[in-house]
């Protein structure tokens, strides 16, 4: 090979990678209000074949900038999400808000780091990650495999809200809403004022059974000030976008189903086994992933509420 060919080939191999994302196919996203777009992600387990494309995600487009909300999966969703943004908008991503730290939220944030891009989450979102950071990793090496697992990043949030934040998209604002523990220690909602939507995160399920992963009592006592956001509809964690607070109501009798569950067990005497095996058992035809995580949901909540 001459020495012209052997640098081609070596530019060819340096510029590989930039061609390939730069022809990355664009996530399907909806506009379900104007300036608001959503990819409604597959009710499933995160897996190689759906390459953790399972929670919603989406953007927001404002006068002078753009909001993501929830990166998804993998970088690789995370760019087809970009690719997305980048067919609807060309203004500047100035922030990229994580509901909460789980990975399929989260672990796309590697396709959007870039000059003026600012993270944003819950004021515990780094002491999540940093506790659990690793863990999140290594389960999804052997989920997922090496392939989509290279790129991965955890990138925690520089903008951290203790209470509420609101952020000025040009003509838009954004209102963000941290919670105390309830399906994570630290959930955010989203709450867009033009168009009366709500990014609710995993603060509420749709379809998809609620995971509990920070406290079920917490859960329940959130409902009502979640309720009282005067949203005209719902994007949910996962799930399909819905009327509002219509919405929450299946939700609600799971938990309190669960709750109540739980409390006839323990005060029979029963041990955390028969929660697993017995609580909430009525709800199982009415929610996809039930025998996935209802039975974890249960031992959660046995151990929150067994000394109370």
């Amino acid at each position: 090979m001459t020495h012209g060919g052997s640098v081609l080939a070596l530019l060819l191999m340096l510029w590989a990678p930039t061609i390939a994302r730069a022809q990355e196919a664009e996530l399907p996203v909806s506009e379900v209000a104007p300036g608001i777009f959503v990819h409604i992600g597959v009710t499933a387990l995160m897996t190689s074949e759906n390459e953790g494309a399972i929670a919603n995600v989406g953007f927001v487009v404002g006068d002078s900038a753009v909001a993501v909300i929830d990166t998804g999966g993998s970088v690789r969703e995370g760019r087809q999400l970009l690719a997305a943004i980048r067919s609807h908008s060309d203004k500047p991503i100035r922030y990229v808000i994580n509901t909460h730290a789980h990975p399929d939220h989260s672990f796309g944030n590697a396709a959007f780091v870039g000059d003026g891009t600012s993270f944003v989450g819950h004021k515990a979102m780094p002491r999540a990650l940093a506790a659990r950071g690793q863990f999140y990793l290594d389960g999804f090496r052997r989920t997922m495999g090496d392939a989509l697992i290279d790129e991965v990043r955890i990138i925690p949030p520089t903008v951290l809200v203790d209470d509420t934040l609101k952020l000025d998209l040009g003509g838009r604002t954004l209102t963000l809403k941290a919670w105390p523990p309830a399906h994570s220690d630290n959930d955010l909602t989203v709450f867009d004022e033009r168009t009366k939507t709500l990014f609710a995160g995993d603060m509420v399920f749709l379809e998809h059974i609620p995971v509990v992963d920070g406290s079920l009592k917490g859960w329940l006592r959130a409902l009502d000030d979640i309720a009282a956001i005067p949203a005209a509809r719902v994007v949910p964690g996962h799930g399909p976008v819905s009327a509002w607070p219509a919405a929450l109501a299946d939700e609600r009798r799971y938990l309190e189903t669960l709750a109540a569950d739980i409390r006839a067990l323990i005060a029979s005497g029963k041990p955390i086994t028969a929660a697993a095996d017995h609580a909430a058992g009525g709800e199982r035809p009415r929610w996809q992933l039930f025998d996935d995580y209802n039975a974890r949901n249960a031992t959660a909540a046995f151990s929150e509420i067994e000394w109370e």
